[in-house]
């Protein structure tokens, strides 16, 4: 039998793939023993701790300030005709005066310092003076009947506090931290996971990628784990149990993704006309922001007393009553609910749009469901509240996972996802730029310019 002899190129490939073997191992033990690989690992991990913690508090805060506008308005009906707008004045004075970071939902904010590589730019968008303020002013304003929500604003706040862990551990300069603080921000706040990592995927980064950065997941996981260790793990909204089954309930579809999205799309364009090209009237109010918040504040007492109250607050318990009971709301609450969002979040003051949003598609649902009575009112409000949203951010796959995440209602994937994606479509034909990234030009380091900007020469050295 003729023995075989290794040739040369044989040898030489045996010695290249030795050569490679040593490469990988080199580097593996590199990854694995590397002082600042495991640094990074800790950041994300006590910053996702400390963010599940702050959003669990704010939760709270900002429930009890609800609470004491409700009683304020049981107590003296028409004392917001005088607090109302005094309140939104004095906070459009102190967001402008002191904290103008912490204007809005704080998305934008967090959009532009994604995409900053200023670390002093970034530090002005995401410093821990404008934490404080953004927690305690969306407080006030939900205290004076603002039509606000917590959940935007726990975005920035979540994009705040991983930074300020970051910058601590001499890694402020990265902005993968700010995207994943963002997403355990919204996780926490919805009690939904999956729809925070879609978030910063879709919405944040406004990309999709193969791979999704393991940050980004592990802060989702453990500030959502911290929410459900402190306050169960619940259905933001309560279960929901409703279906689209036969061709006549799909007819749902079209009529819920034709008014949520152009609904959706003029309040869009209409916040953004309002915030960055005011014209005639509005434009020569906005030369005056403490008196054009006032009108605004104004306004919203004015919705708020003919409407009992619907009007004010983030909508919450309105939205889960609909979605959840399928008790019917009264025909005006979905517009109510939508002017004086719009009035709430123009007028400058600090202040989300997520839940006032899903409570407007939910009072929309409700409105039209008398005159379409085919299908279970439960499936047009929940169509409908999804439809809406969509239609505002732009982000349908959000949208769909941040509802069914927020009642577990697994029958209804399908029917959503063809609205939403719908809505969303015409929404852009409304305004090709997306809400939030559109607000997010005002906070580009060429236009954002803030007094008491933190030095850079104080920032660690690794940042400057």
């Amino acid at each position: 039998m003729e023995e075989h002899t290794p040739s040369r190129q044989d040898s030489d490939a045996r010695k290249r793939h030795r050569a490679k073997r040593r490469i990988i191992l080199r580097r593996y033990r590199y990854v694995s023993l590397s002082r600042r690989v495991w640094m990074r690992r800790a950041v994300f991990i006590a910053g996702a701790l400390f963010v599940g913690l702050t959003a669990v508090g704010f939760a709270q805060i900002s429930n009890d300030a609800q609470d004491v506008y409700s009683a304020i308005l049981k107590r003296s009906p028409f004392l917001p005709l005088f607090l109302t707008p005094l309140g939104f004045a004095a906070l459009a004075f102190a967001t402008a005066r002191w904290f103008p970071a912490a204007a809005g939902s704080g998305i934008p904010q967090v959009i532009a310092a994604r995409k900053s590589s200023d670390y002093t730019h970034r530090s002005a968008l995401l410093g821990w003076q404008t934490t404080i303020a953004k927690i305690v002013m969306t407080a006030l304003a939900l205290v004076v009947g603002a039509s606000v929500g917590r959940e935007g604003p726990t975005v920035q706040v979540g994009a705040s506090v991983m930074f300020a862990v970051a910058t601590v551990a001499g890694l402020g300069r990265q902005n993968g931290f700010v995207l994943a603080g963002s997403a355990a921000g919204i996780a926490a706040a919805f009690n939904a996971p999956i729809a925070g990592i879609l978030f910063a995927i879709e919405e944040l980064a406004k990309a999709f990628a193969g791979r999704i950065n393991d940050i980004v997941i592990g802060s989702v996981v453990i500030a959502g784990a911290v929410s459900w260790l402190i306050l169960g793990n619940y259905n933001y909204f309560g279960e929901v149990t409703t279906n689209v089954v036969s061709g006549k309930d799909w007819l749902a579809v079209p009529i819920c993704a034709v008014f949520g999205g152009v609904l959706g799309g003029l309040f869009s364009m209409s916040l953004v006309t309002i915030s960055r090209k005011p014209f005639g009237i509005i434009a020569i109010l906005k030369r005056h922001p403490i008196v054009f918040a006032g009108l605004c504040g104004l306004l919203v007492a004015v919705l708020s007393i003919a409407t009992a109250g619907y009007a004010s607050g983030n909508g919450y318990a309105e939205t889960r009553a609909s979605l959840v009971y399928g008790q019917a709301m009264p025909w005006w609450y979905g517009l109510a609910k939508l002017g004086s969002t719009l009035l709430s979040s123009a007028s400058g003051i600090p202040g989300g749009l997520f839940s006032p949003s899903l409570a407007v598609g939910a009072g929309i649902g409700s409105m039209i469901t008398p005159i379409f009575t085919f299908a279970d009112p439960r499936a047009f409000m929940l169509l409908m509240t999804v439809g809406y949203f969509a239609g505002v951010v732009q982000a349908p796959l959000t949208a769909v996972v941040i509802v069914m995440e927020m009642t577990s209602d697994k029958n209804m994937v399908i029917p959503l996802m063809a609205t939403a994606l719908f809505a969303a479509s015409l929404s852009r034909l409304i305004g090709s730029e997306p809400l939030y990234h559109a607000l997010a030009r005002g906070y580009y380091a060429s236009a954002f310019r803030i007094h008491g900007t933190p030095d850079v020469s104080s920032a660690p050295k690794s940042v400057r």
